[in-house]
């Protein structure tokens, strides 16, 4: 049974980005193209990171405070946060391996 990544809204989004585990999370949109192309392959390192990793999934559409406040402007862009500051940023879909990369070496 596979873990679902966890929706992230603008409430929730802070208190999540504490954890002293990485959070990567997914800006997406319903009419983005490459959003839908790396979709699965986030929804994979849910199931794969569960004891290590929070991985969740914004919708742009549904919350603006918290992607206008990250200066995010084109998506998907995935970040990773730890400790509520955020390590890394991938813009663009790109192979399952390269995120994978980026979540190891924030472990």
């Amino acid at each position: 049974m596979g873990a679902n990544a966890i929706e992230v809204n603008d409430a929730n989004f802070q208190e999540l980005i504490k954890s002293d585990k990485p959070v990567l999370v997914d800006f997406w949109a319903e009419w983005c193209g490459p959003c839908k192309m790396i979709g699965p392959t986030v929804e994979e390192l849910a199931g794969e990171y569960l004891e290590k990793a929070i991985v969740g999934k914004m919708d742009v559409d549904a919350n603006s405070v918290t992607p206008s406040s990250l200066g995010i402007r084109s998506i998907p862009t995935l970040m990773i946060f730890k400790n509520g500051e955020m390590v890394d940023k991938i813009v663009g879909a790109v192979p399952k391996h390269v995120l994978a990369q980026k979540l190891e070496a924030a472990l």
